[in-house]
């Protein structure tokens, strides 16, 4: 088996394959074991042409356009292979490409830093604005809402309830390319309301701390919550290019509640959707991800939660109560190190059993219908709800300091909460998001 030509080519250019891609790789040939030995190389050949792998081609630094323009010649060669999309704020891009050109690209492409499998990723699901202390935050005389902020949901879409109506600024399908509002999973939607909800259809009990927010649904995530490493970059992407585009009114915060396994990778800016997140911070937009549902078991943060610059954000239960002396840090919250051994969460965010908006006929709506409240609100828990909560109370900090940076939202945050702060920061990050402390300094 190691004669083979694929083999080879793994185990010379391991350093420019990420984990992932040399197992899919390798697992290629695992039907070759009940294959006649002369009949191999025949096989492989075949397969060389013919597979197709879903993969991100990460450039070197100084290659530029030369380094795109090079990739584009060699895969001319194959109909199977293309370049789907260019991220240019990251150096890299998706491509399809077979075996063959694989092995060219790594034997001949002088620009090539690193290729990783385009794997999937997935929506992060296992009384919260009071427990978090987001409720009538008063400065100056005014009541903050998060007016004039504009908060990006990357997820699952938005369905155009009446508890956000007027307030989505805009929407991208980077799914299924449809133009307006929809959300056919269900998660994006109940994420969306964690932020900005006002209580319309509640008079008012069901509402997110930024109640007058304005939301820009990405949608990168399908009809079952999963989607490609490559289609989530795109909309961290898609979120710059707007701000780029919108100067004077641009997006203020990203809230992601999606994540995927974090891979050992020698430095976590190799890890592309790391890269994506933090060139979003670089370029001024205060980035909350959740830290994963895989606790209580220790390193178990996501990726791009394993980030050292954006917030990460874990899940508490407040017990449906208002005092704190019977809140519990959730079971299911992922916890630290990362890693690459560093500190995570950042905080934590109630997380357990929140109520938000409900997308009717969605797949989550149809799962567990037990799940719904009344005929508009639906009842989730996760990392995945307190993530779009931590983003609230960061709409309401921007609103009241406009001129505050990603870097100096985080250490507010984190310098400033309710509870834990003393405790393990592997488990609780700097303890519990309190907003009213936050906005104070």
């Amino acid at each position: 088996m190691f004669g083979f030509s694929m083999v080879q080519m793994v185990r010379t250019h391991a350093s420019k394959l990420d984990q992932p891609l040399r197992e899919t790789v390798l697992h290629l040939y695992q039907p070759f074991k009940w294959t006649p030995c002369f009949l191999h190389r025949f096989f492989e050949g075949r397969l060389k042409k013919k597979t197709k792998l879903r993969v991100i081609i990460e450039f070197q630094q100084e290659a530029g356009e030369a380094g795109i323009q090079s990739a584009e010649q060699m895969m001319k060669k194959s109909k199977k292979t293309n370049i789907k999309q260019h991220f240019p704020h990251i150096n890299c891009c998706a491509a399809d490409l077979t075996p063959a050109v694989l092995e060219e690209l790594l034997a001949e492409g002088e620009h090539i830093r690193k290729i990783y499998l385009d794997r999937q990723v997935h929506a992060l699901l296992d009384i919260a604005t009071e427990a978090s202390h987001a409720d009538q935050v008063i400065r100056q005389d005014k009541t903050l809402t998060g007016e004039g902020i504009t908060v990006a949901v990357i997820d699952t879409g938005i369905y155009p309830h009446k508890d956000v109506d007027g307030r989505i600024r805009d929407f991208v399908d980077l799914v299924k390319q449809k133009k307006n509002p929809y959300d056919d999973n269900g998660h994006g939607t109940h994420c969306a309301g964690d932020v900005a909800g006002d209580g319309t259809a509640s008079d008012g009990l069901y509402k997110g701390p930024a109640p007058k927010a304005r939301i820009i649904g990405v949608k990168v995530l399908n009809k079952q919550g999963s989607g490609s490493l490559s289609t989530i970059i795109e909309g961290v992407e898609w979120c710059m290019q707007f701000n780029e585009d919108h100067p004077d009114d641009p997006i203020h915060i990203i809230s992601m509640s999606l994540g995927g396994d974090a891979q050992r990778y020698d430095d976590e800016q190799d890890d592309p959707m790391v890269r994506a997140v933090n060139a979003a911070w670089d370029e001024g937009i205060v980035v909350c991800v959740a830290a994963g549902n895989a606790g209580p078991n220790k390193q178990t943060i996501a990726s791009p939660g394993v980030s050292q610059k954006i917030i990460t954000v874990g899940a508490y239960d407040d017990q449906d109560t208002l005092e704190s002396n019977d809140d519990v840090v959730a079971p299911f919250s992922s916890r630290g190190p990362t890693v690459y051994g560093t500190s995570k969460p950042d905080i934590l965010a109630p997380g357990v059993n929140i109520v938000s908006l409900r997308s009717p006929r969605s797949y989550l709506d149809k799962l567990d219908k037990s799940k719904r409240v009344d005929d508009d609100y639906t009842m989730l828990s996760g990392t995945s709800m307190a993530t779009p909560i931590c983003a609230g109370i960061c709409a309401l900090m921007l609103e009241h300091s406009s001129d505050l940076t990603p870097d100096e939202v985080k250490k507010r945050l984190t310098k400033h909460t309710s509870k834990w702060s003393e405790e393990d920061p592997l488990i609780y990050g700097a303890g519990a998001v309190d907003a009213e402390k936050a906005v104070k300094e």
